[in-house]
């Protein structure tokens, strides 16, 4: 048995999770919050069968593609007036963080 913890953006959430739905597969939702630019992320956890872990993860990869955005700079930039000014930048968005651990133990109560 194996837990797959997929962490993506909260645009793929919906599409991301009907499609793992659709093949059978049971999915818990988490809400998270990413880090660079304190975005909104799902976080969610896969349990299947070693010999499913290509398969869903196959299914992340389709459905979660990187895109492009624009975004105010993370860190402001002061101007002579004492004013903070910040300038948009181009952000890579979506895809997915996945990390497959082995489970030692499964019970369903």
């Amino acid at each position: 048995m194996k837990l797959i913890i997929a962490i993506i953006h909260d645009e793929d959430v919906q599409d991301l999770v009907q499609k793992l739905m659709d093949d059978n597969y049971r999915v818990t939702k988490l809400a998270s919050t990413g880090g660079f630019l304190k975005s909104g992320n799902t976080t969610l956890l896969v349990g299947v069968e070693k010999e499913k872990v290509d398969a869903v993860i196959g299914i992340i990869k389709d459905t979660c593609e990187t895109r492009k955005e624009i975004a105010p700079a993370p860190t402001p930039m002061m101007g002579g007036t004492g004013v903070f000014m910040t300038y948009p930048i181009e952000v890579q968005v979506g895809g997915a963080t996945v990390f497959v651990l082995d489970v030692d133990q499964f019970v369903k109560l």
